[in-house]
């Protein structure tokens, strides 16, 4: 179980030349103090403020430039409190009290007014899910029990809310947006691929849009049902080895290392898989992530680890283990005779079972 929840989410900087374009935002908060730095930020955009201003009698007016909408944050020197909301090339008016910034009205911005709209729909049911991940992750519930079955019922529900929404809302900057909170909820990427699929140009083109097209592209790197990368690697002789050349069986693609203990502690499994299955359709090709070749070398052989092994030496930068985006072991992706992964991460009894369906 992972243990989240937040309804912002920091995400990495996507850049592109695009023509700047005018904003202001005026602001009325009651019980706002004279003198105090008010300012617009994003530190995923860059670590300067957007725009920043100083209130006088309650107000304050923020000018600047903005290339496209896009989720900021608005803050008052010495308040600990955030205004977030989607700034867009308009005139925009802030009204509230000082005291509860948070829970201020922004008006004069359309993709705002969706991301009002999504934080009514949706707040109540993350923090309905919060409240069910914290006893999950505590260790209050077992299996099976109520609350596990009802985080899954809100997750179910926040799913289909989500489709609901990136519809109603295709062609707002905000849709991507909500796509991208809901990975959180989901590892599928082909769900993800599938919302964003259903967006506008307009809303593919927003800066949120070009992080979900990231991450579909990202998560397509090792997901099941997509084609198993090619690459080739050395084997403990020196002779290039390629996947392809194990085509038409069953391979596992294991990543390991001699110094992995986990590693090591799974190595049995493989052993007695390979033993059942290696002699129908089914291998193993190993790819280590060893930096020197004698313990790589002394781990196959103490571990009795009779199948093909690569490896670059290169330690965790393994060019292959880069190409899948391996950041721990050990890891594994099984391929089918037909080039397609068809499962990843199969450990003990798991990996035999799948096995057990698969060859006959």
């Amino acid at each position: 179980m992972k243990k989240f929840l937040f309804l912002l989410i920091s995400v990495p900087t996507v850049l592109m030349a695009q023509e700047k374009k005018s904003f202001t935002v005026q602001g009325q908060l009651k019980g706002l103090p004279d003198q105090k730095e008010v300012a617009i930020r994003n530190e995923d955009l860059g670590p300067e403020p957007l725009a920043t201003g100083k209130s006088a009698g309650g107000k304050f007016l923020l000018k600047g430039t903005v290339p496209e909408a896009n989720l900021y944050y608005l803050t008052i020197e010495d308040s600990k409190q955030r205004l977030y909301f989607f700034l867009e090339p308009s005139s925009i008016k802030v009204e509230g009290t000082y005291d509860s910034l948070a829970r201020a009205m922004v008006s004069g911005s359309k993709s705002n007014d969706v991301f009002a709209a999504f934080n009514r729909q949706f707040n109540p049911g993350f923090g309905r899910l919060q409240q069910l991940a914290q006893q999950i992750n505590g260790g209050q519930t077992a299996p099976g029990d109520a609350v596990r079955r009802e985080y899954e019922s809100q997750v179910m529900d926040l799913q289909k809310k989500t489709d609901a929404f990136v519809l109603a809302n295709a062609s707002s900057p905000v849709a991507p947006f909500s796509i991208m909170v809901m990975t959180q909820l989901t590892e599928d990427v082909m769900v993800t691929e599938k919302r964003y699929e259903m967006l506008k140009p307009e809303a593919k083109d927003s800066y949120f849009g070009r992080l979900v097209s990231q991450h579909v592209a990202d998560g397509k790197i090792g997901a099941v049902g997509t084609d198993a990368i090619e690459f080739t690697q050395n084997d403990t002789t020196g002779t290039p080895v390629s996947l392809s050349s194990f085509r038409g069986k069953y391979v596992l693609v294991d990543f390991w290392a001699s110094w992995c203990k986990p590693c090591r502690m799974e190595n049995p499994n493989l052993v007695e898989a390979f033993k059942k299955y290696g002699q129908k359709n089914f291998t193993v090709l190993g790819v280590s992530l060893d930096r020197a070749r004698e313990p790589w070398i002394k781990a196959i052989q103490d571990d009795q680890l009779t199948w093909t092994h690569v490896s670059d030496l290169k330690f965790w930068n393994n060019e292959v283990a880069a190409k899948y985006k391996v950041s721990s072991i050990p890891q594994n992706f099984l391929v089918g005779p037909d080039g397609k992964i068809i499962a990843k991460d199969l450990r003990g009894e798991e990996l035999q079972s799948r096995l057990a369906l698969l060859i006959k």
